[in-house]
């Protein structure tokens, strides 16, 4: 007899792994280690070379020394921004399959990071603000209204709502905001020298200030994500089986939505649009748990804030001089993936 974990399974578009709860805890338990590990790394290295001892005493206490200075201005509200940002995407890439019952759905497939990213930048050009706590109000509704569209154009016509559709207008959404993106940037040149890191996806440069901002919006859409677990769940086995079992769709959707948007807005207001995390790392933790949400929401968000963080560490060191910005460390190590998922998809349809 199927199970409810088989059909699930089958729903989740691919074969994984049964673990049990002993096995997923120690794996995420391990994943956090993995996590504190590039915690200090994110601090210890970068262009000038500063010992661990160094790091310590800066953290400590404030000497009022260069390495004070670096280490307590610089590295730990940067290593604190990559951390926060990696935990929504992961979290946001999560509950965007799990909605859309579709395992190539990403914040950045389906628009949502695109319309953050023009309604920032048309607040930076058009209006001047240039402070996280001004424009991630700007992130939030243009977040909010990619995913609407995107949503509208996806459920009209025939095969209304399927994954390809999703997809196509995902692409369809993202590229017409590309364009008004390159079009504001290039038109304002302030606009284009203040935009110019942010839009390739950057932690470099953020303040202390902006991790305290930054906290408030994501601990609510992690929380409000968590909470979803189970609800999502039920979707994963279709509509009707899920209104039998007693969940609420359009609550569940609407929560979800709002969950999506927190994380994807402040995410992308304070590190610019990140590509692939969304979408690889919620793949990566279902093929190491299973299909149960429950699970696999918490391993994406500790695993994409370990990609996030060794992305940008290793940005740091792989060019002799200056720095390579983090969001095109993680689309070169995104892309081979997404490509090969997408092979082994097709190759699963024939």
């Amino acid at each position: 007899m199927e199970t409810v974990d088989d059909v699930a399974e089958r729903a989740a578009g691919a074969p994984v792994p049964r673990r049990s709860p002993l096995a997923r805890a120690g794996g995420l338990a391990l994943a956090g280690v993995v996590l504190g590990c590039l915690v200090v790394l994110s601090t210890w290295l970068g262009a000038r070379a500063t010992g661990p001892g160094e790091v310590l005493r800066a953290l400590w206490s404030d000497d009022g020394s260069y390495t004070a200075a670096l280490v307590r201005e610089l590295r730990l509200p940067r290593t604190l921004t990559g951390l926060l940002v990696g935990a929504a995407l992961g979290a946001a890439g999560a509950l965007m399959q799990a909605l859309t019952r579709n395992p190539l759905a990403d914040p950045g497939l389906l628009g949502v990071n695109a319309g953050a990213s023009a309604a920032v930048v048309l607040a930076v050009g058009v209006l001047g603000v240039t402070d996280f706590g001004g424009f991630v109000w700007f992130a939030f509704g243009g977040a909010l209204l990619a995913t609407c569209a995107v949503y509208a154009l996806g459920a009209s016509g025939r095969g209304r709502g399927s994954p390809v559709r999703l997809v196509l207008a995902g692409a369809a959404v993202s590229a017409c905001l590309s364009g008004l993106i390159a079009g504001v940037t290039v038109l304002d040149a302030a606009t284009f020298d203040y935009l110019r890191f942010w839009t390739v996806g950057s932690l470099a440069g953020r303040r202390p200030e902006l991790v305290a901002d930054l906290v408030p919006f994501v601990l609510v859409g992690l929380v409000l994500a968590l909470a979803l677990t189970r609800p999502l769940n039920g979707i994963a086995l279709g509509e009707d089986t899920a209104r039998a079992l007693g969940v609420n769709l359009a609550r569940t959707r609407l929560l979800g939505v709002l969950a999506i948007t927190l994380l994807c807005g402040s995410a992308t207001a304070a590190a610019g649009p990140i590509g692939f995390v969304g979408l690889v790392v919620p793949l990566v933790a279902r093929r190491l748990t299973g299909p149960d949400l429950r699970w696999s929401l918490p391993y994406a968000m500790v695993l994409a804030a370990c990609l996030l963080l060794a992305a940008d560490t290793a940005g740091r060191l792989v060019l002799p001089e200056g720095e390579l910005e983090v969001g095109a460390m993680t689309a070169v190590l995104g892309a081979p993936v997404f490509v090969a998922m997408v092979r082994r998809q097709r190759g699963a349809a024939s």
